[in-house]
C-alpha cells in the first residue's frame, strides 16, 4: 500500500489531503501514476490537468516524472512553489 499526500490546490481540487492506495503493477513511473489518477474522477482530472507542472516527492525526496514508484511508501503531489 502506498500513501498519497496532496498539497495546496491539488488537495483542494481532489477534495482530500491524503489517501492510501494499492499501486497496480502497471504503474511503474510517476507519469504512469499521474495518468492513472486522472482516470479516478473529474476532481482528479481537474487537479492533474496540467501534470507537467505537478511536483512529486517519493518518500520525501523530490523526483522527476520518469522516476520509478516501486517500493514507495509515500508519494506527495504538489503544485510549483512560489516564493518571495
Amino acid at each position: 500500500m502506498t500513501k498519497l499526500v496532496y498539497f495546496a490546490w491539488v488537495r483542494e481540487r481532489i477534495g482530500k489531503g491524503e489517501e492510501v492506495i494499492e499501486l497496480d503493477p502497471a504503474i511503474v513511473t510517476v507519469s504512469d501514476l499521474l495518468a492513472h489518477l486522472k482516470t479516478r474522477g473529474e476532481e482528479y482530472a481537474a487537479a492533474l490537468e496540467y501534470e507537467n507542472v505537478i511536483r512529486v516527492a517519493i518518500n520525501q525526496e523530490h523526483v522527476e516524472h520518469d522516476a520509478f514508484v516501486k517500493g514507495a511508501t509515500e508519494i506527495a503531489l504538489f503544485p510549483p512553489m512560489t516564493g518571495g
